[in-house]
């Protein structure tokens, strides 16, 4: 998939959020990345700063090796891209694994 594809996933995600939950995004940047050097098999990472606005980041290497096909690979990254945003709500990831979101 293309990067540029991925990034079409990526903003599909953040534009099918229910407008009360969009309406509440503060001072958060969301950015795609290859992957994290750290962590090369990380999906999606939520970072948040006292002093600098809040950061997810999604990684399109994993999860394009991941998910080689089309749809599935839509779908993991609009779960990537909700497992992140609820970190950013505060939800820990016991609750997302509850709701299927791990």
């Amino acid at each position: 998939m293309s990067r540029r594809t991925f990034l079409e996933h990526v903003q599909r995600a953040l534009d099918e959020l229910p407008p009360h939950l969009a309406r509440a995004l503060e001072n958060l940047a969301v950015v795609v990345e290859d992957e994290d050097p750290d962590d090369p098999d990380l999906f999606g990472l939520w970072q948040a700063d006292e002093f600098l606005p809040d950061k997810i980041t999604i990684f399109r290497k994993p999860l394009v090796a991941a998910f080689p096909a089309p749809a599935e690979l839509e779908e993991e990254i609009r779960i990537t891209v909700l497992h992140e945003l609820a970190h950013y709500f505060g939800i820990d990831e016991d609750r997302l694994d509850e709701l299927g979101y791990s």
